[in-house]
């Protein structure tokens, strides 16, 4: 009696195993692929947010870990001097109340989010850091570090903290 086979037993019927199933993974990444839209117009499926929304958190984390900055004390000036910061290079896509993203704002994918929003406000300082210094590639969010000083960028976290607990303007 033969014993039952799991696997193809010749070298040809291996090969042949290979190549369909190499096939098959090619043909379904080329159908995925002409099925992919890389307008901004739509907003994406709920896989396409969550995965792109894991990978932006697990990278950010991990870099604002393996590159931290010291924060310097914050005061009535920093917040001063963070809304002024704010007003000349963010209002333009984040709004001028920091809570209600412009039309420019709202035509970027991802969308630009209210920096009020728990979505913002869960970054740690560090993380809120890194994003403004470095950017984010593919959402439309600037990188600050060559226009502004860290003392400046720290001053744009503690003015997005302030926006946390400040009542919404015209309130």
């Amino acid at each position: 009696m033969r014993a039952a086979r799991y696997f193809p037993a010749t070298n040809t019927e291996m090969k042949i195993a290979i190549f369909t199933l190499v096939f098959l993974l090619i043909a379904g990444a080329a159908i995925a692929a002409a099925q992919f839209n890389l307008s901004a117009y739509n907003e994406p499926s709920r896989f396409e947010a969550r995965v792109a929304t894991m990978g932006k958190h697990w990278i950010v984390s991990r870099s604002a870990r393996e590159h931290p900055v010291s924060e310097p004390a914050s005061g009535p000036s920093s917040l001063d001097s963070g809304g002024m910061t704010f007003n000349g290079d963010c209002a333009f896509c984040h709004g001028q109340d920091g809570r209600t993203p412009t039309d420019v704002g709202q035509a970027m994918y991802p969308r630009v989010p209210s920096l009020a929003s728990p979505e913002v406000q869960q970054w740690s300082d560090a993380e809120l850091f890194w994003i403004i210094r470095n950017g984010n590639r593919y959402t439309g969010m600037g990188a600050f570090g060559k226009t502004l000083t860290d003392d400046q960028i720290w001053d744009l976290v503690h003015y997005v903290r302030s926006l946390r607990d400040a009542a919404p303007a015209g309130k």
